[in-house]
């Protein structure tokens, strides 16, 4: 697929086809079955909308009538799910080389705003009938179609939701979310017909009311977490966790930081991270690492690294461990210093080096980097400090 093309040319050139031709598949089968469980989504709202629509009519029963428009926008976000689907597995381009994925995350905001706009007219139309009422006229064919409308919702709600968590798809796990709503809605319609036909007392319009408001909060819960995701949401911490450990695995490597990962879709990260290596290494010898290190990650973590920086370490200065132990706990004495890394001391032009990660709960992070380095400046008054002021983007 188009988000893959970074990852085919990384693992093509390690002679890694078959791994190219295994991601290649695995998106293809995840597509088939967004699009498979969507079509049946689809079937069977419009089915229910056909026949919660002639209930509605002919009871003159407003929730049910309503019920069946929500069932036709429920098939209606199952088509923008199918569409989006496809357009996320366009080719990448010149235009969006890491290719179409994110399109995902659109479709899931318009099925929100699809809920929303059903809740928001669901409240008008009650609001109505609150005001102009209308009495009711069911029968016991309109109470089974409803009864029915609930098992399916139930069942359909419950499948759509587990498979869109399965293939990490919002906009399946958004519609399921949604169908579930619908069961509670239709079941509450059907109490509403029970009562009815019990006491007389129709508590329609009302019930409606209510049924809209549940609408519209789940709609904009729905938007809320959407578009969280399209600004750019921390990566999962177990994934960064995992990608360290994969890289760290490597006997030469003694750390792993500044882990940073782009979402280009649901299950289609870019990422780059910096390595500490012996300063012994030579740039053949590093390069052959680096390599190395960008395969197993996606083996292993299914990420594309497109850059891996580097810290030396020193190895041939007895006198650096000393000078970092020391630095390591002034710099971490500050509250708001979460870690320092990438140390490195240069006897040649006294020179000391490193980064430290500064929290964003700290007041001024720029405030807080300053006084820390003054205090490092001040304990070693004749050296040359070059620190570096680093973010957390993984894990915190």
């Amino acid at each position: 697929m188009g988000s893959l093309k970074a990852t085919e040319d990384l693992l093509t050139a390690q002679g890694m086809e078959e791994e190219v031709a295994k991601a290649v598949k695995e998106n293809d089968s995840r597509d088939k079955i967004i699009v498979r469980t969507s079509i049946i989504g689809i079937a069977a709202n419009v089915c229910l909308a056909a026949f919660k629509a002639m209930v509605g009519i002919l009871s003159h029963s407003i929730a049910v009538t309503l019920d069946a428009v929500n069932n036709i926008s429920d098939a209606g976000s199952s088509v923008i799910t199918i569409v989006g689907t496809k357009l996320a597995g366009r080719e990448a381009d010149k235009k969006h080389p890491f290719g179409y994925g994110r399109i995902e995350y659109l479709s899931a905001m318009i099925i929100a705003i699809i809920v929303l706009y059903a809740g928001i007219t669901s409240l008008e139309e009650s609001v109505k009938k609150i005001i102009h009422p209308v009495t009711p006229d069911y029968g016991a064919v309109a109470l089974v179609i409803i009864a029915v409308g609930v098992i399916v919702k139930i069942v359909l709600g419950r499948f759509v939701k587990s498979t869109g968590k399965k293939v990490n798809s919002d906009s399946l796990v958004n519609s399921g979310a949604d169908a579930m709503l619908d069961s509670v809605i239709s079941a509450s319609t059907l109490l509403a017909a029970v009562i009815y036909l019990l006491t007389k007392i129709s508590l329609e319009a009302w019930l409606g009311a209510i049924i809209a408001v549940i609408i519209i909060k789940s709609g904009l819960d729905m938007l809320r977490s959407t578009i969280s995701e399209i600004l750019g949401e921390r990566a999962d911490a177990d994934l960064a966790r995992a990608i360290k450990k994969t890289v760290t695995s490597f006997p030469d490597v003694s750390g792993a930081y500044d882990l940073v990962l782009n979402n280009y879709g649901p299950d289609k990260y870019n990422g780059s991270i910096h390595i500490e290596v012996p300063d012994t290494y030579s740039a053949n010898e590093l390069d052959e690492l680096l390599r190395q290190i960008q395969v197993k990650v996606y083996q292993e973590n299914h990420v594309v690294l497109t850059a891996i920086g580097v810290y030396s370490m020193n190895t041939k200065n007895n006198k650096a461990a000393e000078i970092e132990r020391n630095v390591k706990r002034i710099v971490l004495s500050h509250e708001y210093i979460l870690q320092m890394h990438g140390f490195y001391y240069n006897e040649e032009n006294n020179t000391i080096r490193f980064d430290m990660v500064v929290s964003f709960n700290s007041p001024d992070r720029h405030v807080t980097y300053e006084e820390t380095v003054a205090d490092v400046q001040k304990a070693y008054p004749g050296y040359k400090i070059v620190a570096a002021m680093d973010s957390d983007y993984s894990e915190m």
